[in-house]
């Protein structure tokens, strides 16, 4: 296997994993194709995680990525990793789905935690997955926060800790529930909704009491530990057959789509 890290993102830890390993920042294009090939690569998975606001970052673009990301009508997850996808493909390095190795960690629909979501709980997931699936649909984010049936958050590009603790200030210590989804027609090759312990650790911290996650959409890292530290905080998760939108809720993602 070789690896191919971006200094900007990626752990020194990776330094003792692989023999095959170079460093790129994140603008070097043309060099991490060079790269790919110089290792005779014909497959490649990405793991791992760019931060999105990266794009209004100091980074500076080789000529390639700058041709590619000047082509783009948007600029949102789906529009820029879905080129990268399609740079590989056209120089012969097929991109696969992130979860390939990793489907221990894809939780199947069920009650994950010892204890199940309880009745108002399970309201505000309900209507959580409502919101959240309309938000995913229009590739803002994946995650919302709910209080008493009311969105208290919604995720942009902060990311799902930064949410969370920002729907912690406005909801001052009361209870909340986290709702996250993948997106319609989920592209399982990259962004794919993921929570670890750090996560666990920002719902302790923010006060909530229940998490839902997509089944078989989700990448739980250190899952056994991630139930354990969440039963041990109370917090019941609980992962959801992904189901089809309803007219209404499709009606509504459209709408503001065309706003």
């Amino acid at each position: 296997m070789a690896v191919i890290a971006l200094r900007e993102e990626a752990s020194p830890e990776l330094e003792g994993m692989t023999r095959r390993l170079h460093w790129v920042s994140l603008g070097e294009l043309s060099r991490a194709l060079k790269l790919l090939h110089q290792e005779g690569v014909t497959h490649a998975v990405m793991a791992g995680q760019v931060k999105h606001n990266k794009i209004f970052s100091s980074i500076r673009p080789d000529w390639r990525l700058a041709k590619l990301f000047f082509s783009l009508p948007k600029r949102n997850t789906d529009a820029l990793i879905g080129a990268m996808a399609r740079v590989l493909e056209s120089e012969g390095i097929e991109l696969v789905d992130s979860t390939a190795f990793l489907r221990p960690l894809v939780p199947e629909p069920g009650v994950l935690t010892r204890r199940a979501p309880n009745e108002r709980e399970s309201a505000d997931i309900s209507y959580g997955r409502e919101i959240a699936r309309q938000i995913a649909a229009l590739d803002l984010g994946q995650m919302v926060v709910v209080r008493e049936r009311a969105c208290v958050a919604v995720e942009a590009m902060e990311g799902t800790d930064e949410t969370i603790a920002r729907a912690a200030r406005l909801a001052a210590g009361g209870p909340l529930v986290v709702v996250k989804v993948a997106k319609p027609g989920q592209d399982m090759r990259f962004d794919v909704p993921v929570i670890g312990l750090q996560t666990v650790e920002v719902m302790k911290q923010a006060n909530v009491t229940a998490l839902a996650i997509d089944a078989g959409r989700t990448l739980i890292f250190d899952l056994p530990k991630v139930i354990e530290a969440a039963d041990a905080a109370g917090i019941a998760i609980e992962a959801f057959a992904p189901d089809v939108q309803s007219p209404s809720t499709a009606g509504a993602a459209e709408g503001l789509a065309q706003r």
